[in-house]
């Protein structure tokens, strides 16, 4: 196999190419279905839900967007420096700014729910394994209802979400386009799942509006395990890695992130809302850099739900990160007191509690199982 192929190390992640549609009309490949999968692929009736029925959560809880704050200001960098919380004097405008400014935040989630629908459809395509493939049929499900439960969410609080920024839509175009097997998951099934799980938790402790943290809640029940689909891959294939191939794997996941990182909530993607404000651009841009130094951010990182944390701690987990990329994910976090903390992710213990909240709906009639997402 040549380096910059699929990488595969387990025959539950051969793959093919996207149109070679013969290859899965095999005859010895149908009595050959791995059993990797079956115990998240059983758990889907567990944490299922319907984002269009009001059981489940209810779309028409008020919220006043113009005088209540979906969530602290401490939250909105821009709110942190002087100049924007001197211009923007009165509370209700502060609230209307910080409820703008995370438009682009939901904005973001929703185009990455299309994004993980899309993918997770083109596993469908390449995957060999049917359990495997039936796992991502299972996933490109539940992603559809968060692309729809997401919509909903940003149409009954903003009307609607704004463009996909482009630095999110290249990593997404990237990852999905990507013929790499190895690309597509730790880009999405690790990074950007792991991401979401941050954010999610995030925002369930800090959103003041019950209904968003509900969503947050029903989503995560769905994140937490194809979170998991990621690690078995890990688990199976960083192991047995060349020391070429472990490279290839680890410079990937470093791009990944540092797109992420110094991009992907860039404070310059809300230039626009800064100007609606009658606010200076240029000047805004200015004072959160002065405030927002290294040591600031890994301060900030100390928090357990902090986004940029939790992706440290999947490719830290995931046996990824070595003495070569170390120190770059050093910066902000501290390598052994994360490596410590062991394989519990944050938002795990939110998801399983949305999942018994779950069992009751859907199993009123029936005796619930016991709910663990931990990691095995």
């Amino acid at each position: 196999m040549s380096a910059d192929g699929n990488i595969t190390k387990d025959l539950i992640y051969d793959a093919v190419a996207p149109d070679d549609f013969e290859s899965m009309l095999d005859l010895d490949r149908y009595n050959n279905r791995s059993t990797a999968f079956d115990k998240i692929i059983s758990a889907t009736h567990d944490h299922f839900w319907d984002p269009l029925d009001p059981k489940y959560i209810d779309y028409s809880a008020p919220w006043d967007m113009a005088t209540q704050p979906l969530v602290g200001e401490e939250l909105v960098a821009a709110l942190q420096t002087d100049y924007v919380k001197d211009k923007l004097n009165t509370p209700e405008l502060r609230a209307q700014f910080v409820n703008k400014s995370l438009l682009y935040s939901f904005s973001s989630i929703l185009h990455g729910e299309q994004g993980a629908l899309n993918l997770s459809a083109s596993l469908c395509h390449v995957l060999l394994d049917q359990g495997a493939q039936e796992y991502a049929a299972n996933q490109t499900r539940e992603e559809a209802r968060h692309v729809t439960a997401f919509a909903k969410y940003i149409k009954a609080r903003w009307g609607r979400p704004i463009e996909c920024s482009k630095v999110l839509q290249d990593l997404l175009v990237d990852i999905i386009a990507s013929p790499e097997v190895y690309k597509k998951i730790i880009g999405m099934q690790m990074l950007v799942e792991g991401l979401a799980m941050g954010a999610f938790a995030t925002f369930y402790q800090k959103l003041n509006d019950p209904l968003g943290r509900q969503l947050m809640q029903l989503v995560m029940t769905d994140e937490a395990f194809h979170h998991k689909f990621g690690k078995i891959w890990a688990d199976r294939t960083i192991p047995k890695l060349s020391e070429a191939e472990h490279q290839i794997v680890e410079d990937w996941a470093a791009h990944c992130f540092q797109a992420v990182l110094f991009n992907l909530v860039s404070p310059s993607e809300q230039v626009a809302l800064y100007a609606e404000f009658d606010l200076d651009p240029a000047r805004v841009l200015e004072e959160i850099q002065l405030i927002a130094t290294d040591e600031a951010r890994r301060q900030d990182m100390k928090e357990a739900s902090n986004i940029f944390r939790v992706l440290i701690k999947t490719l830290l987990n995931a046996g990824i990160i070595t003495d070569r990329t170390r120190a770059f994910y050093g910066m902000y976090v501290d390598m052994e007191e994360l490596k410590a903390e062991g394989d519990k992710m944050v938002g795990d213990d939110i998801a399983e509690e949305g999942i018994k909240y779950l069992q009751k709906i859907n199993f009123k009639d029936r005796v619930a199982a016991n709910v663990s997402i931990a990691a095995e």
